[in-house]
């Protein structure tokens, strides 16, 4: 074992235990891992969870067979490109606050324990295929096998989906080993350009996608990322010719990165695997497509930037599906926690296995999102406070009669007390996290805006 190994089993925690699990001496195997991290994923995208106008044969049997968060977030950005700090969450299990590629670090780092490193110490073979952009280099260098879809073409979206599911097949049929893998992929779909082969396009008339009950032509204020890249995707005002062709366009891949993936399973079928292989299908973030006259994923509504699909196939994982509050990087531990893995204490996110298996109705009270300085929104069973500092705006939103968000009831007298009990809850999140982000500042901005008279794409 190398120095460096050891270094690593010493801090972690894992002691003589791990050694031996590192040098292949369990006692049982352990489960293979498939870690798939769609690119601006939606959560009501997968046919089986609720939506009727896209087809997802292969996801929904993933559904059907394990356990789907109905309530899995991202906790937020420093970033317009959400997926950067997302995924450096997501491989080293440290909060967006005390992380520094694109977090909100003020000194409150300290080492980190990357998710392959933690694997390939508990005996795992590790494999990575993903974009090199918009993501954490060192986390996905740490892997034995490190694949970027530039190297093998799949940048193009168009073939995207096809060539990630092409060489994790070659992976699977190619690898000698007895150990057991652990394999990350992140293709880069269904990003724009969202393209895919006609075959799949076709299957979607723009005409019969109906719009989002959230659709907007115009967001009502500025909430400090108006115009970002994402925004200019469209036109303003948002017309609904526009927002069905987005959202036909998004189905068409996603359907197939679908078809893909179903592959990719029916390889592991072949072999023998499936069961013994604990499948996780989640997004890197999510996206508005129309959603209160917003495009992109730079805002903290339900189904804006940070709700994001999660679901678990495979072994120890019941089927089912849970409304426990999730962050995404909760992914790291639970893998970890399914598989056997101890995990380092330098992790900060938590295990939902305890949900997974029963033992508990939820493993975190409330969630707290963060968009870099111009957001903040803290939510629970009920009720939700989105604050925009720069603007001096607040919104309340009761979610059990208004999960669309559509009535903001924070200038109610009869909602003032459970505003500043939000407001309350809120910066206690802040404090529990290290934000160091006020809630206010000294000279705030106008809320009023007028879009572009001319911008954003057709």
């Amino acid at each position: 074992m190398s120095s460096d190994r050891r270094d690593f089993l010493r801090r972690a925690g894992v002691g003589a235990l791990a050694a031996t699990l590192a040098r292949g001496a369990a006692a049982a195997p352990r489960p293979n891992v498939l870690f798939v991290l769609a690119d601006d994923m939606r959560p009501d995208c997968i046919g089986a969870m609720g939506n009727a106008h896209i087809r997802t044969p292969h996801l929904d049997e993933l559904v059907g067979r394990g356990m789907a968060f109905t309530r899995a977030y991202v906790q937020g950005a420093n970033s317009g490109a959400v997926c950067t700090p997302s995924r450096t969450m997501i491989l080293s299990g440290r909060s967006v606050y005390h992380h520094t590629n694109g977090g909100f670090a003020k000194g409150n780092t300290g080492p980190e324990a990357l998710w392959a490193t933690t694997m390939a110490a508990a005996g795992y073979e590790t494999f990575h295929l993903g974009k090199r952009g918009n993501s954490y280099l060192p986390g996905m260098k740490a892997f034995e096998t490190c694949l970027f879809t530039e190297q093998i073409g799949a940048d193009q979206h168009e073939v995207a989906s096809e060539r990630c599911a092409d060489r994790v097949i070659a992976f699977l049929r190619e690898r000698r080993s007895d150990r057991p893998f652990f394999t990350y992929l992140a293709p880069p779909v269904p990003h724009d350009p969202r393209v895919a082969p006609k075959a799949f396009m076709d299957l979607y008339d723009p005409d019969q996608i109906p719009l989002p009950a959230r659709y907007l032509p115009v967001h009502p204020f500025d909430n400090g990322e108006m115009t970002v890249r994402d925004e200019k995707l469209a036109p303003w005002p948002r017309s609904e010719a526009v927002i069905r062709r987005h959202l036909a366009d998004d189905y068409a891949c996603i359907t197939c990165l679908d078809h893909h993936l179903g592959r990719i399973v029916a390889e592991l079928r072949t072999q023998k695997q499936l069961d013994n292989t604990l499948i996780v299908f989640a997004g890197d973030n999510g996206l508005s497509l129309g959603d209160h006259g917003l495009m992109g994923k730079q805002n903290l509504y339900e189904f804006g930037g940070m709700h994001v699909p999660l679901v678990f196939a495979g072994p120890g994982v019941p089927q089912g599906r849970s409304d426990a509050f999730a962050y995404l990087f909760d992914v790291y531990p639970t893998v970890c926690d399914l598989t056997g893995v101890p995990i380092p204490r330098e992790v900060e996110s938590t295990s939902l296995r305890p949900v997974l298996t029963g033992t508990r109705q939820a493993v975190h009270d409330v969630m707290f999102t963060g968009y870099r300085a111009c957001q903040r929104a803290v939510r629970d069973d009920r009720w939700k406070i989105i604050r925009y500092p720069l603007v001096d705006r607040t919104q309340l939103f009761d979610l059990a009669t208004d999960p669309c968000e559509l009535h903001d009831l924070a200038d109610r007298p009869e909602h003032a007390a459970k505003l500043v009990e939000m407001m309350t809850l809120l910066a206690a999140q802040q404090k529990r996290y290290d934000d160091p982000v006020p809630l206010t500042v000294a000279h705030p901005q106008p809320a009023a805006w007028t879009p572009p008279a001319k911008g954003g794409a057709g």
